[in-house]
Parts: structure tokens; C-alpha cells; sequence
């Protein structure tokens, strides 16, 4: 089973990243299944099913979220809609309008009509360093491999988290039990793919589908003086120039899975830069 899975997709560029390389990478890596972070795809910060149903005509079959999935135009119709692909942190613990859970689902089985197979898709959210109160990420993965673990031995994990010592602790507390864990979240590319010796292909962060001359996909002028005078400033998305695609390619082998465990045979870290002239 092969997996193209990009980057935090931030804001009208992001989205226009996505549609420029993926079919030039779907040509080149012939993949079974197309995942996104979607949590900034809207204007920078939410999700909206216009955006969604954007990406997901360019080919993106599954979308995944973070700290901002719960913000956006409708996010909780969107989430709540079973026939949109779309997952958010499982360990989020509650709605906003005070109901006992969140809006949508944490965990997706999914079926790959290329290979007859099931993926199982799980989304968390780290603890440290972020602002709200999340549940621990670590009993809710446990939770969730025991509920949906024996469904299919095909398991990968968008991880969504800050701190690279925390994303770092759960793919070692996952090797050997899922296929992939991949970071999301810090919009910053790490140089740490790798395969753990129990087979799961791990990095602490893809990087981010946006805007190359940014602050993690904001306007620069607004971001300096925020930190260098301390002055609270809007900070919008960059809307035009040159685009960086970042993604990662993962094949998992087809035969060898253990009930526990598939094991992962390749993972590449994928960049491309888009000139400004090419949008």
C-alpha cells in the first residue's frame, strides 16, 4: 500500500500547492491513498467543506486536523458529516457548546478500492505546549488501536503536536504497533524520517503546504514586530508568491504484516518549491 501525505495545507496557496504537485506525484509514486492536514485550509486557521470538497476533487482522499479543526464556518456539520473523510484530534475532549464530546470522530477505517484493503487513520493532539487542555494522547491511542486494531494491520497516525520530545516519546511508544506516525503542526520540516527497528516509519513534522516567504504562513512585517516589540498585531495569510509543497511518501509492504504490525519498506520526505509565475 502506497500513502502521499502532505503537510499542513495553510490558506488559499496551500490549496493551490496540493493541486499543482499531486498529480505530478501521483504520475511518479502511483499512490493508493492521498492524505492532508486540513486544520489551516481555510484562510489560514479552520476548515470549511468548500475547501474540503476543493481538495478533495484534486484527489485527496482522506483529510485530518489539529488545534484549529474546531474553528470555521460550519466545522461542526463538517465534522459530524460521516460521508466527508474528515478526522480531528480524538483527544479533544469536549464541543464547545458544552457537549460531551466533540464534533466528529477521532479514527476512520478506510477502505483503498485499489488494493481491496483497510486503512486505519487515527488523529491526536499533543499536550505540551499547547494552549487548551487535551486529553492524554497516549491512553486515547491505546483505546483506539484496541477498538479498531484488529480491523486491519494497515495503522498510521497523524500526530499532531509541538514539541518534538513529545512527538518523539509516541513514535517510540507505537513502534511496532502502527505502520507510520507522522508530525504535523510546527509548519517546519524535521530531517528525521526514519524507520524504528520495529518496522513503523516515523517524523516529528512533514512541514507545511503554504507560502515559502511567510512565518509559518503569515504575513513577516506583523510577525516581527509581535516579537521583537511586543506589540499584538493581526497577523493575516500570504496569499501570493512562491509555494512550498512539503509531503511524505510511505509504501507498506503487502505481505509480511504481522497482526500487530505492517512493516514499513520506504518513506521519503518530499519538497518542492513552486515559483510565484507557476500559480
Amino acid at each position: 500500500m502506497k500513502l502521499l501525505i502532505f503537510g499542513d495545507v495553510f490558506g488559499k496557496l496551500g490549496r493551490a500547492g496540493v493541486k499543482i504537485m499531486l498529480p505530478k506525484w501521483r504520475e511518479k509514486f502511483s499512490p493508493d491513498v492521498v492524505i492532508a492536514n486540513i486544520e489551516n485550509i481555510a484562510h489560514g486557521k479552520g476548515i470549511g467543506i468548500k475547501q474540503i470538497n476543493e481538495l478533495k476533487e484534486a484527489g485527496v482522499n482522506i483529510f485530518t486536523g489539529g488545534n484549529h479543526s474546531l474553528e470555521g464556518k460550519d466545522f461542526e456539520k463538517v465534522l459530524n458529516d460521516e460521508t466527508v473523510p474528515v478526522l480531528r484530534p480524538a483527544n479533544i475532549p469536549a464541543s464547545p457548546a458544552g457537549g460531551p464530546n466533540a464534533p466528529g470522530r477521532g479514527a476512520l477505517v478506510y477502505e483503498v478500492k485499489t488494493t481491496g484493503k483497510k486503512l486505519l487513520v487515527i488523529n491526536l493532539i499533543g499536550q505540551v505546549f499547547m494552549r487548551s487542555e487535551y486529553e492524554n494522547p497516549f491512553l486515547a491511542a491505546d483505546k483506539i488501536l484496541e477498538e479498531y486494531g484488529n480491523e486491519t494491520p494497515y495503522k498510521i497516525l497523524d500526530w499532531h503536536a509541538d514539541a518534538t520530545s513529545e512527538k518523539t516519546v509516541m513514535g517510540w511508544y507505537l513502534d511496532g504497533k502502527v505502520s507510520a506516525v507522522f508530525g504535523t503542526h510546527s509548519h517546519v520540516p524535521t530531517a528525521d524520517a526514519k524507520i524504528l527497528p520495529k518496522g513503523t516509519a516515523y517524523i516529528s513534522d512533514i512541514g507545511m503546504v503554504g507560502p515559502l516567504n511567510s512565518v509559518i504562513g503569515v504575513e513577516i512585517e506583523p510577525s516581527i514586530k509581535r516579537f521583537k516589540d511586543k506589540i499584538k498585531t493581526k497577523m493575516d495569510p500570504i496569499e501570493n508568491g512562491p509555494i512550498e509543497v512539503n509531503a511524505i511518501f510511505v509504501e507498506l509492504e503487502d505481505d509480511t504484516a504481522r497482526s500487530e504490525l505492517c512493516r514499513t519498506v520506504d518513506i521519503r520526505h518530499l519538497r518542492e518549491i513552486i515559483p510565484a509565475g507557476k500559480i
